[in-house]
C-alpha cells in the first residue's frame, strides 16, 4: 500500500473521529525509537489461504476454520481465544489496548506482533515495546510511514490485519471471529467498526475477491474518500 493511495482513507478517518494527524506521527516517532528493522520477508505469505481472526464471540465456534488456513493473523484478543483452542498464530496484530502480556509471551516464542502506534496510546507504546522481544515487532502506523515503522493499510486490528496479509501477497482471506453486528460492543466501537466494514470493501474491490464477511452488506457501504 503507497502512502499516497491510503492517505486520502487516513484523512477521511481523521476527520470523522477528530483525530490529531501530528499525535499518530508523534506516536509513530516514539515507536521508531524502540524497535529494530523488522525482516518483512518472515511475513511471505506467497499463494497461501490466510484466515483473519477477529476477536468477536463468534470465533469460539470457529476456531476449526482457522486451523485449516495455511497462516493464521490475529487481531488483539483473538490470539488468546485460537491459542487456548490449540491453533497456532503466526503473526498477531495490536495496538496494546487489551493483552499487551500475550504480545510480549508471542514475540519471546519468535512469533511476529505487528505493533500499531497512535496518538491515544503512546504512554502504552513505552511501557510495552521495550518488554517485546525486538526483533519480532514489526512496527506499524496509520500516518505516513517512516524509518522502521510501516503503514500497509487499515484501520482497527482486524482490518489491518487483512491490509498486512494482502500486503505479504495472501492468495486468499478466510474471515473467522468476525461480528459487526456484536450488541455489546461500544458506541465508540461500533463506529470503528463500520470503518473497518468499509475498508475491506474497498480490499475485496482491490483484490478482484469477495470477502464472505461482507455478504449482505455490501449495498450499506459507501467508499466515500473515493468519490473526492
Amino acid at each position: 500500500m503507497e502512502f499516497r493511495t491510503w492517505e486520502p482513507v487516513y484523512e477521511a478517518i481523521l476527520a470523522d473521529f477528530g483525530y490529531d494527524r501530528e499525535a499518530d506521527e508523534h506516536a509513530r516517532d516514539v515507536l521508531a525509537d524502540l524497535v529494530e528493522p523488522f525482516d518483512t520477508l518472515r511475513l511471505d505469505c506467497s499463494d497461501q489461504r490466510v484466515a483473519i481472526a477477529g476477536a468477536g464471540p463468534s470465533l469460539d465456534e470457529e476456531t476449526d476454520r482457522a486451523a485449516e488456513a495455511d497462516a493464521v493473523i490475529a487481531a488483539s484478543t483473538a490470539a488468546d481465544t485460537l491459542r487456548e483452542a490449540g491453533v497456532t498464530v503466526d503473526c498477531m496484530v495490536t495496538d496494546l489496548d487489551k493483552n499487551p502480556e500475550t504480545a510480549r509471551k508471542l514475540t519471546h516464542e519468535g512469533v511476529p506482533v505487528a505493533a500499531h502506534a497512535h496518538g491515544d496510546n503512546v504512554a502504552a507504546v513505552r511501557e510495552l515495546v521495550p518488554a517485546f522481544e525486538g526483533g519480532q515487532v514489526l512496527p506499524t502506523t496509520q500516518a505516513e510511514p517512516s524509518g522502521p515503522v510501516e503503514n500497509f493499510g487499515g484501520f482497527t486490528d482486524g482490518d489491518r490485519a487483512a491490509f498486512l496479509a494482502d500486503h505479504f501477497g495472501a492468495a486468499e482471506l478466510v474471515f473467522v471471529g468476525w461480528d459487526f453486528d456484536d450488541p455489546d460492543v461500544s458506541e465508540a466501537k461500533r463506529r470503528k467498526l463500520g470503518w473497518a466494514e468499509r475498508l475491506l470493501h474497498w480490499l475485496e474491490q482491490r483484490r478482484g475477491e469477495r470477502f464472505d464477511v461482507l455478504e449482505g452488506r455490501r449495498d450499506t457501504l459507501t467508499l466515500s474518500w473515493m468519490d473526492d
